[in-house]
C-alpha cells in the first residue's frame, strides 16, 4: 500500500496529496465516496491526502483516482496552482 518516498520527492508527493482532497472536497464527495470509485481503501486514500505526510502510491491508483475525480492525470500533476477547469466544474 503506502511506499517509501525519497526525499526529493516529499514535497511533490504532499503537494498532490492535498490537490486530490482539495478536489474530492470542491466535488462534494467523502474520501468514502471517491475510494470506492477509485478502487482503494478509504484507509489508503486517507494516508495519501494526509497534510504533511508524503504516501507513495502505485501509479494505477492515481489514474484511477484521476478518473474518479474526472480530471485529466496530466492537469492532476500541476499541483502548484489549481486551474479553472477543475476548480469551475462541478459533478
Amino acid at each position: 500500500m503506502g511506499k517509501e518516498v525519497s526525499f526529493k520527492n516529499r514535497d511533490r508527493i504532499i503537494q498532490l496529496g492535498i490537490t486530490i482532497a482539495t478536489i474530492r472536497k470542491i466535488r462534494g464527495m467523502s474520501q468514502e465516496e471517491l475510494a470506492v470509485k477509485a478502487g482503494i481503501s478509504r484507509t489508503h486514500l486517507s494516508k495519501i491526502e494526509g497534510k504533511g505526510t508524503a504516501t507513495g502510491f502505485t501509479i494505477d491508483a492515481f489514474y484511477n483516482i484521476a478518473d474518479a475525480l474526472d480530471v485529466d492525470p496530466a492537469e492532476l500533476l500541476r499541483t502548484s496552482v489549481l486551474p479553472d477547469s477543475i476548480l469551475n466544474s462541478k459533478k
